[in-house]
């Protein structure tokens, strides 16, 4: 029994999907995948980085592509997806981990400020979705993951249009879940607090931000790309086969309080 439960979190055999997968929380989801066992299709705009990861993931004996793709460009996102059809012959996996965020206060938003990050982090995560979806309903199979925040679930100070694009996805996630179910698409979102990444790590270099950044989480700290990496292998293997329109909370308690 303890073999079997172990199989339930292998992922040989499985293509992933992982967007903005070069860095950060993305990274950490690829090498994360790939250990699991998953083949890993990279996608970001630079190609560089991409084939860093790709290499590394390569020294977990997978394989690995990369596809440079602008995801603003819907049209490039079908292309995308047409091309890891075309070389794996199907897409087991679906994570939709690029994003952005502005931080300014409300009354200083300009149209274009909110326009780049709702056309990235709900958009853009709407169309991946669509094309994937597409090709894992021919399947009869398919598991998407999209990266919500608790500020979605929350409101935050000086984020206006990244709180209102993650309630967006944690919303479209349950839509997309209740409508795909029938051809055997799971939808599920992660819902991480503040994670120290490389892309955050000038903002929490600031040391008022880092200290009411940690009072905020019951933990007492925050969170690494790593401990993203056990919700995303649940969620993308057979272990979460009876969860579908859900959204886990990875957040040192925040959402507790």
């Amino acid at each position: 029994k303890g073999c079997e439960s172990v199989r339930r979190f292998n992922l040989e055999n499985k293509v992933a999907i992982v967007t903005g997968g070069n860095r950060g929380l993305g990274k950490a989801i690829s090498l994360a995948l790939a250990e699991a066992g998953a083949d890993i299709v990279i996608v970001s705009r630079d190609e560089e980085k991409n084939k860093e990861v790709v290499n590394e993931v390569k020294e977990y004996g997978r394989e690995a592509i990369s596809i440079p793709t602008n995801l603003r460009d819907i049209s490039a996102t079908k292309e995308m997806m047409e091309k890891v059809v075309r070389h794996f012959g199907k897409i087991d996996i679906l994570v939709n981990n690029a994003g952005t965020s502005h931080t300014q206060l409300a009354f200083d938003i300009s149209e274009n400020d909110w326009d780049k990050v709702m056309d990235l982090n709900v958009k853009s995560l709407f169309f991946c979705c669509q094309a994937a979806g597409k090709v894992m309903k021919e399947q009869g199979y398919g598991k998407i993951i999209n990266l919500a925040s608790v500020a979605g679930a929350v409101g935050d100070y000086g984020i206006a249009p990244y709180t209102a694009s993650k309630a967006a996805v944690i919303n479209l996630t349950r839509s997309l879940a209740l409508e795909w179910v029938r051809h055997g698409i799971q939808v599920n979102a992660i819902g991480p607090a503040y994670i120290e990444t490389e892309l955050n790590r000038q903002e929490l270099s600031n040391p008022k931000v880092r200290a009411k950044l940690i009072g905020k989480t019951p933990m007492n700290r925050l969170g690494e790309p790593e401990e993203i990496a056990g919700a995303v292998i649940l969620l993308a293997s057979e272990a979460s086969s009876f969860i579908t329109g859900q959204t886990i909370y990875i957040d040192g308690g925040w959402l507790a309080q």
